[in-house]
């Protein structure tokens, strides 16, 4: 029995009357379940069922026919074009009605788990009676929907707690994180872990003897304390009321899916697994056609797009894959980019005029190798063996076979092109030569090169192994396979690339400079401390422009900003108070002073003594201004800036802009990025606020030409801008 020719998934029965049920998409890469694939499961479950009743089957395999992947999860196109909950509500409850078509199959299940199984596969895999996983390393297992503001309605957030304990489910359930197939055994996911070479025929030999197995799990005997804590009303309400504090603190309230998911688990675990799904279907449609859930698939879609290359960035190359890379500069961005790099297998040689220098670089490679062992990024065998790929030296002869050279020496550009002339009289005539720099003119920079086809900027963000975003600087002279290279380089390192021009400060440092800079104007106006950094984390940002400052460090952050007046004049005239710290004893939290106190754990506690230092009265209650007029300085800036960027073409489109300030500055994805955000106001608005602002402040709130324009044109930036 088979099912029909060109469904996916199919169902056939084999000579020892095992039944298969295999995904295997002919027109992706990967299984997704969209509308035609879930309808192709119902018939496959249908044909499952008539087997069953025959006698035909003894036992029913889910499997796929990729070699990588199991299920990918739902298509996240169709969840997207989903706006009425009702719509959404019903296909969630056909989805849901589907699984149980599994759910309800009286001959043994198994789900037959090999790379990749997220989302919806999850959820299937949880409507089988038995787990078995391969033990490859391609082999995750996950519930990513959280993160893009929904949650597992299937059944995954009604099943896992029932099948792994509410702690162990609360990790997946609340963070989207992955876990390998060890992991899944451990906490009771998975069954049994077969080799991956002998996968197929194992799976086989488990379907022959399910049907003398009870479904069952390989969690470990719990301690005494957790099975209270899951078994036991008392125990479920400590832990759901933790998480949600949890839940709280980390996102502010702005993320609504995880505070769904406690809800559902709050008022259903211990009860009837139908008025749990019935929960997650009523609760799943309203989060997908919410704002919020809408922004962070709009950025989930920028960034698949970016990771997937557009336009010209996406130019496939000969060198796309780099195996030696030349790092300039044992610094701390020398030595993070080089961990990075042989993080991701790349032999790194490091190049430095200071035997200590080398040192401390190959030591502070060796302390985030060390720091992703205690996170279970890596076992210690691994982290000193891609410790090995790391090497370093004085002669330039170390990096004569790189295919890609990073510079990141001093911030001069006497130092830069000295440096950038010496490299390339020593490497190889077809090696891209890259710089780091995050202030200077890669045009200027590049006159020092006899090849300045070759050459661009790859402005990696401090720290290096945290920060996703690459900003890829093209310079006048940078050919297209240059930027396509560095742009594949960056994929490979596992950054989100953003191709832009040169100009001053790229665009996450110019978009940055004046918010930072209002901070300070902020401060001298009577604004403290914490109400300014306080109202930008309730606007959503990861901390506050004053903090930021503090981690980026004062000599750095008045450098930038002495760049940014320079280029831009009286609009970006730098405020006072951030110029007056600059001659202080005070270098921010690497200092140990700051506008924060780092010494004996008063990190959180503003240091009041830096209003004495500014010669500023200690601000005083009531405070002298809203917490909405103090979001309005600070984001009204930003949005502006941007504006002037997309006129001065240092990108084309908006969402470039959005994804650069996502992923280099923390911007909240819960926006949709700095530009979606501004169209909800829509340009005539924030054009009316602005021409406020610059009747009370003067110049550095005159309207961007581009904004006027947009205006006067009744055209939002996406409109103008979109891709």
């Amino acid at each position: 029995m088979t099912s029909t020719s060109g469904a996916n998934p199919i169902f056939q029965v084999d000579a020892d009357s095992i039944g298969w049920i295999t995904f295997d998409d002919p027109k992706r890469k990967l299984n997704v379940l969209s509308e035609d694939v879930m309808r192709d499961l119902a018939e496959a479950l249908n044909q499952a069922h008539a087997a069953e009743r025959e006698g035909l089957i003894q036992a029913l395999v889910i499997q796929s026919g990729k070699i990588r992947s199991f299920i990918a999860g739902a298509d996240v196109h169709e969840i997207t074009k989903l706006k009425d909950p009702l719509e959404a509500e019903q296909k969630i409850q056909l989805g849901q009605a589907i699984y149980g078509e599994l759910e309800s199959l009286s001959v043994p299940t198994i789900a037959a788990i090999h790379g990749t199984c997220l989302g919806g596969g999850t959820e299937i895999a949880l409507a089988c009676q038995h787990r078995v996983l391969s033990d490859s390393k391609t082999t995750k297992i996950g519930l990513p929907e959280v993160t893009l503001g929904i949650l597992p309605a299937l059944g995954g957030t009604t099943r896992l707690p029932r099948l792994v304990g509410l702690q162990a489910s609360l990790e997946l359930l609340l963070t989207g994180k992955q876990i390998d197939s060890r992991k899944a055994q451990t906490i009771g996911f998975a069954q049994e872990i077969f080799p991956e070479a002998l996968f197929g025929r194992m799976v086989r030999d488990f379907a022959l003897d399910a049907v003398e197995l009870q479904p069952r799990t390989s969690r470990r005997k719990k301690k005494f304390l957790s099975r209270i804590l899951d078994d036991t009303l008392l125990g479920r309400k400590i832990v759901l009321s933790m998480a949600r504090k949890r839940v709280t603190t980390q996102t502010g309230g702005h993320f609504p899916a995880p505070l769904r998911i406690l809800d559902i688990l709050d008022k259903h675990l211990g009860g009837s697994i139908s008025h749990s799904l019935a929960a997650e279907a009523r609760l799943g449609a309203e989060l997908i056609v919410s704002s919020v859930s809408k922004n962070l698939l709009h950025v989930f879609h920028t960034r698949e797009a970016a990771r997937k290359g557009n336009g010209a960035d996406a130019k496939e190359t000969d060198s796309s894959t780099v195996h030696v890379l030349g790092v300039l500069g044992a610094g701390i961005m020398g030595g993070g980019i080089s961990q990075l790099a042989a993080y991701n297998g790349v032999r790194v040689y490091m190049k430095d005029i200071h035997h200590k220098a080398i040192t401390s670089g190959l030591h502070h490679a060796q302390a985030l190798f060390h720091k992703a062992t205690q996170r279970k990024k890596l076992s210690r065998r691994q982290a000193s063996q891609l410790m090995e790929l790391i090497d370093g030296g004085l002669e330039y002869y170390g990096i004569s076979s790189a295919h890609v050279i990073i510079e990141a020496v001093a911030e001069q550009m006497d130092v830069k092109k000295l440096v950038l002339r010496e490299t390339e009289e020593f490497v190889r005539d077809d090696c891209i030569i890259t710089t780091n720099t995050s202030s200077l003119s890669v045009d200027k920079l590049s006159e020092a090169l006899s090849q300045p086809d070759r050459f661009c900027g790859m402005h990696f963000f401090n720290p290096v192994h945290r920060m996703p975003l690459v900003e890829i600087v093209r310079g006048r002279d940078s050919s297209e396979e240059t930027i396509a290279s560095v742009y594949a380089f960056a994929l490979q390192l596992g950054k989100v690339p953003v191709v832009v021009d040169n100009g001053p400060g790229f665009l996450v440092n110019r978009v940055l400079g004046p918010y930072l800079n209002e901070a300070g104007f902020l401060l001298e106006d009577g604004a403290s401390i914490q109400q300014i950094d306080t109202a930008a984390r309730e606007f959503g940002m990861p901390v506050g422009p004053l903090r930021l400052i503090d981690e980026i460090g004062f000599d750095i952050s008045s450098h930038a900003g002495a760049s940014l007046h320079k280029a831009f004049g009286e609009r970006l005239n730098p405020s006072l108070a951030l110029v007056a710290l600059s001659g202080t004893d005070r270098l921010g939290k690497k200092g140990g002073q700051g506008f924060y106190q780092y010494e004996r754990g008063g990190k959180n506690n503003p240091d009041e003594s830096i209003y004495g230092e500014l010669q500023i009265p200690v601000p005083a209650e009531p405070q002298k201004f809203s917490d909405q007029e103090v979001r309005a300085r600070l984001v009204l800036q930003m949005i502006n800036e941007s504006a002037h960027a997309l006129q001065d073409g240092i990108v084309q489109r908006a969402d470039q802009v959005d994804l650069a300030l996502i992923m280099g500055t923390g911007f909240p994805p819960f926006r949709g990025g700095l530009l979606r955000f501004a169209d909800t106001l829509h340009p005539r608005s924030i054009l009316y606020h602005i021409r406020k602002l610059e009747e009370v402040y003067g110049t550095r709130f005159t309207p961007a030409p581009l904004l006027i324009d947009l205006a006067d044109r009744d055209r939002t930036f996406y409109q103008a801008f979109g891709a």
